[in-house]
Formats: C-alpha cells, structure tokens, sequence
C-alpha cells in the first residue's frame, strides 16, 4: 500500500497551498479518504475528511472555510486547497485511507498513512 503525499512548501500568511494525496484505486476507492496534520510538540489532528463518492466532506473548525478537501468519485487521488493560510496552520500534512467509506475524523478510524509533507506558513 502506497499513499504518496506532495504539494507542500513555504508560503507567507495569506497564501495558498495545494496538497495532492495519490493512493492506488486498489486500497482507496471504496473507502473514505482525510488529512491530519502534525505541529512540532502537538499531538496528530485532524483537519479534513471526503467519503468514497467524494460527496461528502467534513473539516476541523480551524480550517473550515479556507480548506477544500476534494476527490473524484472513488477516485485514488485526493487534494486539500489551502487558502487564506495563517501560520498556526504550520505542520507536516499527513493522509490517510479511512477503514469505511464515510467521511470519519477519528484517528482511529484510518488505516494506511501516507508519509508527511511539510507546510510552512511564515508571518
């Protein structure tokens, strides 16, 4: 199972990032993808989640309204739009392959990782 995880980098307060999660169709189509993320010294959190079709999507409270979580229908690749970033948002991005097909913003409820892509967002 690979989950490759890409798009991340250095932005000032205000920019915009695109994050791209590819999995293979085998592992994901059927099942409901999200992203976490990990600031030094804090624990994994959640931050979005899209259910197997792609039509439904869940946020954390911190982000909604500035991220976008998207996928094509059972589709292997998932993106999360980053707007309007602020620099709490600064942490490696993470993704996962959910153990259902619904949207689910517990920890628990993922399967396979993806490795880390670091977000940087300088005041």
């Amino acid at each position: 199972v690979q989950l490759q995880a890409s798009g991340g980098g250095s932005v000032q307060a205000g920019g915009s990032l695109r994050l791209s999660c590819a999995a293979s169709a085998r592992t994901s189509s059927n099942n409901a993808m999200g992203w976490f993320r990990q600031a030094p010294g804090k624990e994994r959190e959640f931050v979005a989640a899209v259910n197997w079709t792609g039509g439904s999507t869940v946020y954390a409270d911190s982000v909604k309204g500035r991220f976008t979580i998207s996928r094509a229908y059972a589709g292997s690749t998932m993106y999360l739009q980053m707007n309007s970033l602020e620099p709490e948002d600064t942490a490696v991005y993470y993704c996962a392959v959910a153990r259902g097909s619904g949207a689910t913003r517990g920890f628990s409820g993922y399967k396979y990782w993806g490795q880390g892509t670091q977000v940087t967002v300088s005041s």
